[in-house]
């Protein structure tokens, strides 16, 4: 529409940041949870790890959903429908008397909501920037940094104050992440067909071999590519050794002798490194290119992993080994959907980067998991890190050798 077409463009990088702040409220603080819910219930860190587990796996898993109604419908009746039921789930989460009702409410309804806020943007903000798409990608998912950032220090806050507590977190910020959602919603436009940034012109290549058009893969030729497969299984074992972490980085300096402060703090560092990264990663990408970026911020994770188990016992050697995993993690939802969109084209992106985002929910399931099993068995967290190093080892090999498929004219 007209209107669409005369709204200036940062409006989309806006409604980005505003719908992944939701998200990043809704998950990456979960681990300061941890001690007031074993405290009051009594429950397992594995028991308290699931409902995290299944939070994140309906995010992800729902992403796919919602990349093909943003596709069809647009972005903005999505988030609309996602904010509210984000909110809703997130509210009746300080209303729980039992761990199944903590899974249905958190787990369950506000992690579909979230899925449903996240991936539009992702899939809407590179097409009003295609002259720095890497970088478009990072506004659009920063928020899950910031997110983070803000809701460790202040679920903290909340817990520690008498006559507040966990549940006041669940409804105070429920409230504020439903509004949040719906002015993304509002932000959020397709750009009118044929539309390009004033002064911008598509480049050419000087090969002749490659010099005539081409065109975009469509949602069943991509996911046919080994490529597409390869993306998957790096974003999975990426995303299991960072969500290890972020569902229990609180839980191991507490048990490590950290107040509940100094672990919160952790937390934030996290975050902000998340965040940060997110924007500048793209900006490093479309300069040296998303491959050697890959490479290096997956080795790096391995480092980090390693240096966990032995950092949590001080605040400041936490700190810095959270600001390490938190950057190299929060790169990865730069890089992949922009390298999702640079092998596959914007066609089907909402489409492409959904399916390819399930990694996320999948990994989010086990990570998470996993580290309470291994915690509980052994009463350590040096197995789970470990562990977690090994697998994102794994994300080294691949990137290492993959290459883009070929294009298709």
């Amino acid at each position: 529409m007209a209107t669409e077409a005369t709204k200036p463009r940062w409006v989309a990088l806006v409604g980005g940041v505003l719908g992944s702040t939701c998200c990043g409220l809704l998950l990456y603080a979960w681990s300061v949870f941890i001690k007031p819910l074993n405290d009051e219930f009594g429950w397992t860190r594995a028991e308290i790890a699931m409902a995290f587990s299944i939070c994140a796996m309906a995010f992800g898993l729902t992403t796919f959903i919602a990349g093909k109604m943003s596709d069809k419908y647009g972005p903005r009746i999505v988030v609309v429908v996602g904010s509210i039921i984000l909110a809703i789930g997130f509210v009746l989460s300080g209303y729980i008397q039992s761990k199944e009702q903590l899974y249905l409410t958190y787990g369950l309804i506000a992690g579909f909501g979230g899925g449903l806020v996240y991936l539009p943007p992702i899939a809407t903000a590179p097409k009003w920037w295609p002259d720095r798409k890497a970088l478009a990608t990072g506004f659009a998912v920063v928020g899950l940094g910031l997110g983070s950032f803000i809701m460790a220090p202040l679920a903290t806050y909340l817990i520690t104050q008498p006559g507040l507590g966990w549940r006041y977190v669940f409804i105070y910020v429920g409230i504020a992440m439903g509004i949040m959602g719906l002015i993304s919603a509002w932000c959020l436009s397709v750009p009118p067909a044929g539309w390009k940034p004033a002064g911008w012109n598509p480049p050419v290549s000087t090969n002749p071999s490659t010099s005539k058009a081409n065109r975009d893969y469509t949602f069943s030729e991509a996911i046919r590519t080994p490529q597409f497969w390869m993306l998957y299984v790096a974003y999975f074992c990426g995303c299991f050794a960072g969500l290890m972490v972020i569902g229990h980085i609180a839980g191991h300096g507490r048990d490590a002798g950290l107040t509940p402060m100094q672990a919160a703090t952790a937390v934030s560092i996290l975050a902000i490194f998340n965040a940060v990264t997110r924007i500048l990663i793209g900006a490093i990408a479309d300069k040296v290119g998303t491959k050697a970026s890959f490479v290096g911020i997956f080795a790096l994770q391995v480092a980090a992993m390693v240096l966990l188990f032995p950092a949590g016992s001080s605040a400041v050697f936490l700190g810095i080994v959270a600001a390490l995993i938190g950057w190299n993690y929060g790169a990865m939802f730069t890089l992949f959907p922009a390298s999702c969109l640079n092998y596959y084209g914007p066609t089907s992106q909402g489409s492409n980067y959904g399916l390819l985002f399930t990694a996320f929910g999948v990994a989010g399931f086990i990570g998470p998991l996993v580290g309470g099993l291994l915690k509980d068995s052994t009463s350590t967290y040096s197995a789970p890190f470990l562990v977690g190093a090994a697998v994102v080892a794994v994300s080294v090999i691949i990137t290492a050798l993959i290459k883009p498929p070929p294009k298709l004219s």
